[in-house]
């Protein structure tokens, strides 16, 4: 229980020397926002994720064979997007890799227009959403999101991907003592969990029983706090900042 606790502090109110600084903290706000998100483009624009892609790949197999409420369009249009915004993101990547602070800074940044112009085209939209504005969302949302997803690969905090749990939720039973395994960041990878699921009980709350906008505009809320708190230290010569 006590390493339990340590591994929870250390994740949320990292020290100043810590290995990684403060990118634990804002990582998992980026986990808070990718459940937002995929929660309303699954709620609002039928069943397509913009940040799980394993699931648009299974979605994908499920409308190739006329399965009711799923489109051939939609996952690839979710798919080819995420690639654009992975891309975006490596490439961002390859013009700050000195200094993790300035990608993640930048990198936010970016995010937040592309979630900036989704809140737009969504509260302008109809309240079921189709046609041009849907696969607007899809659009920027995948961009977004793949962005994201690269920027935080290249960060390379453990068990803080910010859009994967699987092997999350697979090294936390896989690497017990009990199994033989060399121990399990338990809190960590319990914190990263509890925030995706936080985020999609969050954003279903808001899409059903307030506005299907507000995730969006949620998730903005949440990239714009990480870009406010780690735009001071964008030329920060600590250790956690050098890559």
């Amino acid at each position: 229980m006590k390493s339990f606790l340590v591994d929870v502090r250390n994740t949320l109110v990292p020290g100043h020397d810590a290995k990684h600084g403060p990118l634990p903290l804002l990582l998992v706000i980026m986990t808070l926002t990718t459940g937002l998100v995929d929660a309303f483009s699954y709620l609002t624009l039928g069943h397509v994720f913009v940040a799980n892609m394993t699931g648009n790949i299974v979605f994908l197999g499920f409308a190739l064979v006329g399965a009711q409420g799923f489109s051939i369009t939609a996952s690839l249009g979710a798919i080819g997007a995420f690639v654009v915004g992975a891309a975006f993101g490596g490439k961002l990547n390859s013009l700050f890799a000195r200094h993790r602070g300035q990608l993640l800074s930048v990198a936010t940044i970016a995010q937040s227009l592309f979630l900036g112009a989704s809140v737009v085209l969504s509260v302008v939209a109809p309240r079921l959403v189709s046609g041009g504005y849907r696969y607007g969302l899809i659009g920027a949302l995948g961009i977004a999101m793949g962005l994201q997803n690269a920027v935080a690969r290249r960060l390379a905090v453990p068990d803080l991907t910010t859009t994967v749990l699987t092997l999350t939720i697979t090294g936390l039973a896989a690497d017990q003592t009990m199994v033989g395994g060399v121990g399990s960041k338990f809190g960590r990878r319990i914190v990263a969990i509890a925030a995706m699921f936080i985020g999609g009980l969050l954003g279903a709350v808001l899409v059903l029983h307030v506005a299907n906008y507000y995730p969006l505009l949620v998730a903005l809320a949440t990239v714009v706090i990480v870009v406010i708190a780690i735009t001071p230290l964008r030329n920060s010569d600590a250790e956690w900042a050098k890559s």
